[in-house]
């Protein structure tokens, strides 16, 4: 009798530990970590946004003169308020898997006070870099090379997203936009619409950005850059005085520093003059106390802030 009784809750421990590890790996899965986000020492889970946020975007064929309507559905976006006088918002664009919920609670304790933080959270798609596993992301990406292709379409409509988040906010309010690796991408994406007027469908670009803030990114389009901006004498003067600061950690093993350096070298060949480069040495790719005293530090500067607390 002692054994069956032994051998039954040998058998129900044994499934129950069974049982334990599918469901580690079903939530690894469903997480879908991403090689590229790994934002202040803790994994960021990819999880479906509480809230979602319809934009419908329209797509323009310019070789063809046809337009094409797609709806995307971007998710949450969370905001944290200035606790003193509101002299800028900028929207700060998470990483790939990541939302705009923890990207808000890093900001929170800025010292920054006179700025309004918008966060919002990317549309959740296949992504080719994680096998086709949906996860939130800004646009379509596979691995990061010289000559891979751009997803001009869902670029541009996370760009006009972006715009459209500021658009409302009042004439004397300084706005920017900044990020964390494809945030990043997003934010330095953005800065080059903004200079060139236009996105890269050809629809008119309609804010006044004052500053742009990447951290651990690169430069989506890149190859295209110059051809958007060359020959325009008002799109020359925009990018030469828009101030850009750019960070990357030198054993960043997701996205190689080279690519920081890049964009750099790209950007200010085509006229991006007010640019700064910061090097972390040593730091992989998340963010370090170090990094944001410096974000915040430069955003007080660039933006001729009151409230900044060093």
């Amino acid at each position: 009798m002692c054994s069956t009784l032994a051998w039954i809750l040998s058998a129900l421990f044994l499934l129950l530990s069974l049982s334990l590890a599918l469901l580690f790996i079903d939530a690894l899965l469903c997480c879908a970590f991403s090689p590229f986000e790994f934002l202040g020492g803790f994994w960021r889970s990819c999880s479906l946004p509480e809230k979602h946020t319809k934009m419908s975007y329209t797509h323009s064929n310019m070789s063809s003169g046809s337009r094409t309507a797609k709806r995307i559905e971007f998710g949450r976006t969370h905001v944290v308020r200035p606790k003193g006088k509101h002299q800028a918002t900028m929207v700060w664009l998470h990483g790939l898997g990541d939302n705009g919920s923890s990207t808000s609670q890093m900001l929170e304790s800025l010292p920054l006070p006179n700025i309004k933080w918008i966060c919002p959270t990317a549309p959740t798609r296949p992504v080719a870099v994680l096998g086709g596993f949906p996860c939130t992301a800004w646009f379509e990406m596979g691995e990061l090379s010289d000559d891979g292709p751009d997803d001009w379409e869902n670029l541009d409509a996370s760009a006009a997203h972006i715009a459209n988040l500021l658009s409302t906010e009042p004439a004397d309010v300084k706005v920017g936009i900044g990020g964390f690796s494809m945030g990043a991408a997003m934010a330095l994406y953005s800065a080059t619409c903004y200079a060139a007027g236009r996105y890269g469908n050809g629809n008119p670009y309609p804010l006044n950005l004052r500053a742009v803030v990447g951290l651990s990114g690169w430069l989506p389009g890149a190859r295209s850059l110059w051809n958007k901006i060359e020959g325009s004498h008002e799109a020359l003067r925009r990018a030469a005085s828009l101030p850009i600061l750019q960070c990357h950690g030198t054993s960043d093993g997701e996205v190689a520093y080279k690519y920081g350096e890049k964009s750099v070298q790209c950007l200010t060949s085509a006229g991006f003059r007010y640019l700064s480069f910061k090097p972390f040495e040593g730091l992989g790719h998340y963010t370090i106390p170090k990094e944001m005293n410096e974000v915040s530090s430069w955003l007080s500067a660039r933006l001729g802030l009151d409230g900044y607390r060093s």
